[in-house]
Order: C-alpha cells, then sequence, then structure tokens
C-alpha cells in the first residue's frame, strides 16, 4: 500500500469517533411558558339565622327546616305556632366564574335554654342545591341552609340558641 494514495484506517476510525461527538456538543433548547391564575378573595355574609319558629312541645319530636322551600315540618307531639320559621341565608362573594364550595356542619350542634342548662340538637344539615357552585358574573351567589331540631319529650319552654359555622373555599 502506499501511504498517502488512501487513508489508513486508523484515520478513517478516529474521523468516525470524532464527528458525532463534535455534533452533539451544541445544547438543545425549548421553550415553556409560566403561568398563574390570581382569584378574588372569598367572603361569606350572613343575611339571616336559622329559625325554627314558635314550638309546642307535648312530647318528642324533631321540627326541619327546609333550605329551598323555606317550610317547616314537625313530627312527634310539636306543634308550629305561627310562620316566624326560615332557614339560614347567606351572601358570598369570589372571583366570577370560578367554582367554589360550600360547607356546612357534618356533625350536631347544641342549642342551649336562653338563662339554662338544657339543651337539644340540631343535626341533619342541609343546603339549597350543590355544595359546589360557579359565582356568577356579578360575583356575588346566595345560599340558604336548614336543619333539623331534635326535640326531647320532656323539654323545658324557653328560647334555646346555639352557633354553627359555614365556610367557603375555592376547591
Amino acid at each position: 500500500m502506499l501511504s498517502g494514495a488512501r487513508p489508513s484506517l486508523f484515520a478513517v476510525l478516529l474521523s468516525l469517533l470524532v464527528a458525532p461527538v463534535a455534533a452533539s456538543a451544541a445544547p438543545a433548547t425549548r421553550s415553556a411558558t409560566g403561568q398563574a391564575a390570581i382569584l378574588s378573595p372569598l367572603s361569606v355574609l350572613k343575611r339571616g339565622d336559622l329559625d325554627f319558629g314558635t314550638l309546642v312541645v307535648t312530647g318528642a319530636g324533631t321540627a326541619t327546616v327546609n333550605p329551598v322551600s323555606g317550610s317547616l315540618t314537625v313530627s312527634g307531639t310539636i306543634t308550629a305556632v305561627g310562620t316566624s320559621a326560615h332557614p339560614a341565608t347567606f351572601t358570598g362573594t369570589g372571583s366570577k366564574n370560578s367554582v367554589v364550595h360550600i360547607r356546612v356542619p357534618t356533625a350536631p350542634i347544641t342549642v342551649t335554654r336562653v338563662g339554662g342548662t338544657q339543651t337539644m340538637t340540631v343535626s341533619t344539615w342541609t343546603l339549597d342545591g350543590s355544595a359546589n357552585r360557579k359565582v356568577p358574573a356579578s360575583d356575588l351567589f346566595n345560599f340558604s341552609v336548614g336543619a333539623t331540631l331534635n326535640v326531647g319529650a320532656a323539654q323545658a319552654p324557653g328560647n334555646y340558641v346555639g352557633t354553627f359555622n359555614v365556610t367557603v373555599q375555592y376547591p
């Protein structure tokens, strides 16, 4: 073989090894976008308290306020007197077109007789629709909460009060 007539086998192998290394030395670059959605803070305003109205009790029973119709239903030996029963009502605000989740109590709460120690429980909390609501374009949404008052057989007469919490949050 004549030297110089053809490249040496070593030179050919060396060029094959060096060429890919040189080509892969260039960095690869891709772009991505960063973004964030900022929501308005939520707020809730109580417009009206839950009221089971005036009841005459001669034995155990329940009084239930419907959050949709506002009607009162009694069971057992309880009689409703007058028409003052109504659900609790609230107005919330948030970012329009966003979804909010309304939480009502899941456990009973206790109401206590004013000036005494006698108690009853309020349970079976209900909303006037789905717990998940879409905030309308006006940024305001209204909702009502009903529940069931559990009255004992020898319930002492008087006014009974207690508090419960309603929470509105973005899911």
